[in-house]
């Protein structure tokens, strides 16, 4: 409920950031670093890949929720933040035209500024007589096998379009001699193949680089592909529609949960459609054609893009060899005293370690658990698996311990959002040989990221863990920052096991003393700290609240803070993505301080540090500050206890703080300006591995 002293006289829309557009500001920051100069040209266009893969699961998951409550005629003002979901869609739909308009200049300008490179991008109006033995060479080999055309024209069916893929929409004029067809317009749709790289490198000539996109090269063999046919005109423009990726999980109970939710994602294919992007110089009849024949509605979002779609598939990039127009890349570090040489679970016996990656090597992590399935006097791994790597090291030393007679016991979420299938693949090879699953609770995501493994000493069980704030995932860990924490401390060891107890046995709540766990706990801990500070504040001792977080849309823990803020409590916060609370304002939250940093790697730490007068209590954690994280799914946040440790994080806190290069100013403008000052300049993704780096050498 919101908290009366501030809605007196204000409407929940200034009192609360909507969701939705936050995200798109936070996505509109992305796109900023593909428009900084500074930043490396060809990294330049992998954020524009990485814009509009953001922009697509957006649309999947959130755009199609909101268009599932106006359909369903409910306003949804609440839940909302004040704003009803039709005027919402539309305000969506506003500010996604005027993004991609800036994402189409943007690509232009880089596409210039590659020139100056001698980097020549191409489409097929382009080609010289010169390359096109080696087109059409690649088309017939590589291309031609792999394509997909559907004739629509006179189909009585429309085909169901795969989705976020994307076709070129093919017209044909047709020859009056044509008798093959009673229309003189004839359609088709060609299905741009994914297992074909996107972007065609001509071989190198005298320092110059070429470079077609897939879909220009289709489209100049458009006649090579429709040889068939007599017609007088033909042209071909880009087209995608994205669906509701909602699961709906069926309740055959004579069906395992692998099986259901393997049939689920399957079905995700046929989702209703939310969003339809077209080439805007598409024509006018074959555009009306396309959209009565999809049912295309006025609820969803129609957005008239450029020439290319899936322009996610930047990401891809090739890197050809310019190493000067990337980021340059830094080796991993290891961790101060703590060797990849011998035992770590000795080093860990002994004390606490922090990985913080990726400025740090995951390796930690492999190693931890490889030598978990060597070691004779080890007895049982326990462990929560959310999102893993393509090719998984972590799943085969699971799978190693299982096979040398360790009791392995996985907890493994199958509705982790787009990597459902590949955590069915992991989950269906381990089943195999002999690994313990189990998946989840009823009602709740499993999203906490812990592992304990019990080893026998001195005939007694001994607790070893690692708790983070991110996957355990040796793709991402190279691309995400996160905290991960190494401990023997038994008393956090016999938590964690608590928490794999409440995995089996769901309907008995455990008590912690320690690990603050949601759905249970995590809400009105936070609560109790919070009101520690403002009671601290009040009584004139050290107050102060430092939170680093993905997302704040809470709208409960937003009040809380304001009302800390209102009792004179700073209050820092770090948020890289959505912002629900609004800073800076008289009365409700001028004590709030809150930037966003987007840089390099993606900013994904949960921290919680409260002063508590002067004996500060600090969390990492795997829960933001949302209602899902809150209240409907199993998070751990783990105290941490040694006091070198808790400097450490401090001083990376207020290094990240200290950013005035990369790092925005969340305001009520809500325009994402960088923050400038005139002190040294501190780009903290880039002072943070010197930090480390030098930590080391002291």
């Amino acid at each position: 409920m919101v908290n009366e002293a501030i809605v007196k006289g204000q409407s929940l829309d200034n009192i609360y950031f909507n969701r939705e557009l936050s995200w798109l500001q936070f996505n509109a920051r992305v796109l900023q670093e593909a428009e900084d100069e500074t930043t490396p040209l060809i990294e330049r266009l992998r954020f524009v890949g990485i814009f509009s893969n953001n922009l697509d699961e957006f649309f999947k998951v959130r755009y199609a929720t909101i268009k599932r409550i106006a359909d369903a005629g409910k306003g949804g003002k609440s839940y909302l933040g004040g704003i009803p979901a039709p005027i919402l869609l539309e305000k969506i739909t506003e500010t996604v035209i005027r993004q991609q308009k800036t994402s189409l200049n943007i690509l232009g300008t880089i596409k210039t500024e590659l020139q100056k490179e001698s980097i020549f991008m191409i489409d097929e109006t382009e080609v010289t007589p010169e390359q096109h033995p080696f087109l059409m060479d690649y088309f017939v080999r590589k291309v031609s096998p792999a394509l997909m055309t559907i004739m629509i024209g006179e189909l009585e069916k429309f085909p169901s379009l795969k989705d976020s893929a994307a076709y070129l929409a093919v017209r044909m004029s047709m020859s009056k001699n044509d008798t093959t067809l009673e229309s003189k317009k004839n359609y088709a749709l060609i299905e741009i193949p994914k297992n074909v790289e996107r972007f065609i490198v001509f071989p190198s000539k005298e320092y110059q680089q070429f470079i077609i996109i897939l879909d220009d090269l289709i489209r100049y063999c458009l006649h090579h592909i429709f040889s068939i046919f007599k017609y007088d005109d033909i042209s071909a423009h880009m087209i995608k529609i994205t669906r509701d990726a909602e699961l709906d999980i069926e309740s055959d109970l004579s069906k395992s949960f692998i099986d259901k939710i393997s049939k689920s994602v399957k079905n995700r294919s046929a989702g209703d459609p939310v969003r339809f992007v077209y080439d805007k110089n598409i024509d006018k009849e074959t555009l009306h054609f396309l959209m009565d024949k999809m049912g295309i509605n006025t609820t969803d979002s129609v957005i008239p893009g450029g020439r290319y779609h899936n322009r996610r598939d930047y990401m891809g990039f090739p890197s050809l060899g310019r190493v000067d127009l990337q980021y340059k890349k830094i080796a991993p570090l290891p961790i101060k005293g703590l060797s990849l040489q011998g035992s770590l679970l000795e080093k860990i016996a002994k004390k606490d370690y922090l990985l913080y990656a990726p400025y740090h090597t995951f390796s930690y992590v492999v190693k931890f658990l490889r030598e978990a399935a060597l070691d004779l006097a080890v007895r049982t791994i326990k462990i929560t698996i959310y999102r893993l790597a393509e090719v998984s090291h972590i799943a085969s030393s699971l799978i190693n311990a299982a096979k040398n007679g360790k009791e392995v016991t996985v907890q493994i979420e199958l509705q982790a959002r787009f990597d459902e299938q590949a955590n069915i693949y992991y989950a269906e090879q381990m089943q195999s040989e002999g690994v313990k699953l189990i998946f989840g609770v009823d009602g709740l995501k499993v999203h906490c990221k812990a592992c304990i493994i019990e080893r026998e000493e001195n005939s007694k069980l001994k607790r070893y863990c690692f708790i983070s704030t991110g996957n355990f995932n040796e793709s991402t860990a190279r691309i995400y920052t996160d905290y991960t924490l190494f401990t023997s401390d038994q008393k956090i060891g016999k938590e964690i096991n608590k928490v794999f107890d409440f995995f089996e046995v769901n309907y008995k709540i455990k008590k912690y003393r320690h690990l603050i766990v949601s759905p249970h706990y995590t809400r009105n801990a936070i609560y109790g700290l919070i009101e520690t500070e403002i009671l601290n504040n009040i009584k004139g001792k050290l107050s102060g609240i430092k939170l680093k977080l993905n997302s704040l849309s809470d709208y409960k823990m937003i009040d809380r803070l304001y009302a800390a803020s209102r009792a004179g409590v700073k209050v820092k916060l770090i948020v890289r993505g959505i912002c629900c609370l609004v800073p800076g304002v008289n009365g409700m939250s001028e004590n709030i301080e809150v930037i966003s940093i987007v840089d390099k790697f993606l900013e994904h730490p949960r921290l919680y540090i409260f002063e508590n007068d002067g004996n500060s209590k600090m969390y990492i954690s795997s829960a933001d500050f949302m209602g899902r994280n809150l209240d409907n799914r199993v998070e751990i946040a783990c105290p941490i206890y040694d006091e070198s440790i808790k400097k450490e994080i401090n001083e990376t806190f207020e290094t990240c703080w200290s950013d005035n290069v990369k790092a925005r100013v969340i305001s009520e403008k809500h325009d994402n300006a960088y923050r400038r000052n005139s002190g040294e300049k501190v780009r903290s993704q880039f002072a943070l591995y010197d930090y480390y780096r030098e930590k080391l050498n002291n």
